[in-house]
């Protein structure tokens, strides 16, 4: 046979694709705009690596997103047990916001402001469910103060008080850690509010309901010591989004604490306190030496 003739032929089937398997181009990911995000409960979990995940919780189960759900994260195709994930704070906050003095049972003898009592926290002071609350050798007057928690969707500057449950994504429990004597010795609140671990949030983000009423409970070992319903805030949720951003720029994933109803009591070492909101679940902390 001709060498040329021979070579042709051996080239021929890889010219025309044949011989070998079709290459499939790998699948995007679905991406998913927030106001198309459906209404539900949304979980940041360690997956079998321990690197954190996002999902979304349909009966017992965890739809995984490949990323947050306010990043345009949708689902990839997995899922797993939902008994079987260790869930995480299900927010990683760039900014954390919060409010005090907002419920007139807070308040004492106070007259109510005239606008929100904003203070700030640090992303530091974030931590989950199950998670320690360090009390640290010189804290001796720590307190609890079970807050619904607002979770930011959308970027927000300067909205409008008619406009802002459009850039909430959802709400999760919170429990704003203060500890009273630096409170009142200190310049400001840094020490007090904003220390490691002094934020809890979880377990579950909650979309799609009325943050504006719900009820949120308090538990100090087992014991009811705060329980009120968020149609009590005295500035509500939409005040707060709006307020906040005439002065930063809200981020997706930023959280607010939105303030605490009633009064609070020290906490020590070995205590349990549980922040329960309607629609979101229990979160569960224990308070442990550092």
């Amino acid at each position: 046979m001709p060498r040329f003739l021979f070579l042709t032929l051996i080239a021929l089937p890889l010219l025309l694709g044949c011989g070998a398997p079709p290459v499939e181009e790998p699948m995007e990911p679905e991406t998913v705009a927030v106001s198309d995000q459906p209404a539900g409960e949304y979980i940041r979990f360690a997956d079998a690596s321990g690197a954190a995940s996002w999902g979304r919780i349909e009966g017992d189960e965890i739809v995984v997103l490949h990323a947050a759900p306010w990043a345009g994260g949708g689902p990839t195709g997995d899922r797993v047990p939902r008994d079987s994930a260790r869930l995480l704070a299900p927010a990683d906050p760039g900014k954390v916001i919060a409010i005090g003095l907002n419920y007139a049972s807070h308040l004492g003898d106070r007259e109510p402001a005239a606008y929100p009592g904003v203070f700030a926290k640090l992303p530091t002071s974030i931590v989950g469910p199950g998670d320690a609350i360090e009390k640290r050798e010189d804290a001796g007057n720590l307190h609890y103060e079970g807050e619904l928690v607002l979770v930011i969707g959308r970027e927000a500057r300067d909205v409008s008080v008619e406009q802002a449950q459009e850039y909430i994504f959802g709400v999760t429990a919170g429990n704003d850690v203060s500890e009273r004597d630096w409170q009142g010795a200190d310049l400001q609140w840094f020490r007090a509010k904003a220390s490691d671990t002094y934020g809890p949030v979880g377990p579950v983000i909650s979309r799609g309901v009325n943050y504006d009423d719900l009820e949120l409970t308090t538990r100090l070992n087992g014991e009811i010591v705060q329980q009120q319903r968020t149609s009590d805030l005295i500035f509500d949720t939409s005040d707060i989004v709006s307020y906040v951003s005439r002065y930063v720029t809200l981020m997706p994933g930023d959280v607010i604490f939105t303030g605490t109803p009633g009064t609070t009591q020290a906490m020590n070492e070995g205590d349990t306190v549980s922040v329960e909101v309607e629609t979101v679940g229990l979160l569960e902390n224990t308070i442990a030496s550092r």
